[in-house]
């Protein structure tokens, strides 16, 4: 989820606390405890600084180790100990506690988006992603508005936040629902579609769809049950050519077919340099595809420059490299 959901969800969080008697019974306690849910809620995304130092490093790792169950069980111990230190008149096993379920949440409820984390590790790097609430979604931030609204003017929080989570807990199961049937309809659509990925957006009912054949890539969106099949590509396997194989070699490349399932290439030729492209299929905006890796390579096959990231118009990409094309 996005970082204003995460800030939310960790002070719904200590209102909910109030339900444990040794947290409201003491003041300390309970400050202590807000403090510990809504900095656990932000915790395991601690990784997002990695965008500072390359787009390649944060595609590979964001949601990894930090996501872990490790760091699951570290983090906790580490923020409710610092807080214990600044007030050692808190409870330090409730303190904990509540800390730990509001680490745990956060990275249970990153497992829905289509993004996902790499949550099971140590024992597996498989991302974990159910792909059935967008990164943000404006009716569960919604929600924890209304909830924090009524708190703020005098409801009991406990109760309020109960009734929040079990409105949430049915929002949830329906997307479940709304995902399968479109699922459905585009098995339905696409009846030789191998594998379907549909992903949310922040409309309820529509959904980027993309889908794999033998033979083809589709691209598409779903309004309900309705689908629109934008654009069909031959499916064509990356060339085993050198020029490939070292391109593929190179960080940025090599992070984004980490990341990205279903993809085209394109391989351009200018006067002295090769241009390797990788296009992900699951992000159509405005007829453009705007999650790309792109390495630029000599004709002794090193690489000159490469990027992979967002990127929503062709100058702004040769503006990231560095290259004017003759």
């Amino acid at each position: 989820m996005d970082t204003g959901t995460h800030i939310v969800m960790g002070i719904a969080l200590g209102g909910l606390a109030l339900a444990d008697p040794v947290v409201a019974s003491s003041t300390l306690t309970t400050t202590a405890v807000i403090a510990g849910t809504i900095i656990g809620s932000q915790a395991p995304d601690i990784d997002t600084v990695l965008k500072l130092r390359n787009n390649a490093v944060y595609i590979r790792h964001h949601r990894g180790i930090t996501h872990s169950i490790p760091a699951v069980i570290l983090w906790p111990l580490l923020i409710s100990g610092v807080l214990w230190l600044i007030i050692p008149e808190a409870n330090l096993l409730h303190l904990w506690l509540w800390t730990f379920l509001a680490v745990f949440l956060h990275v249970f409820v990153d497992i829905f988006n289509s993004y996902g984390t790499q949550a099971l590790r140590p024992f597996s790097r498989k991302w974990v992603a159910l792909g059935v609430i967008n990164t943000f979604d404006p009716i569960i931030f919604g929600i924890h508005i209304i909830g924090l609204l009524f708190w703020m003017f005098g409801a009991n929080p406990v109760s309020t936040f109960l009734i929040m989570y079990a409105i949430i807990f049915v929002y949830y199961i329906l997307r479940f629902a709304v995902q399968s049937a479109v699922k459905n309809s585009v098995k339905h659509t696409i009846p030789d579609a191998d594998e379907i990925i549909v992903a949310p957006t922040m409309k309820f009912f529509q959904w980027r769809v993309a889908a794999i054949s033998e033979t083809h890539h589709y691209v598409g969106r779903a309004y309900g049950r309705s689908i629109s099949i934008y654009d069909k590509f031959e499916k064509v396997p990356l060339p085993e050519t050198d020029l490939v194989k070292a391109a593929l070699e190179d960080k940025n490349v090599s992070a984004f077919t980490s990341f990205s399932p279903i993809f085209r290439w394109e391989i351009t030729k200018f006067e002295k340099l090769y241009e390797v492209r990788l296009i992900d299929l699951r992000y159509r905006s405005n007829d453009y595809y705007p999650f790309v890796a792109v390495a630029h390579l000599n004709e002794e096959l090193e690489i000159i420059n490469s990027y992979t990231g967002w990127i929503f118009s062709e100058d702004k990409l040769r503006k990231k490299l560095d290259f004017m094309p003759n």
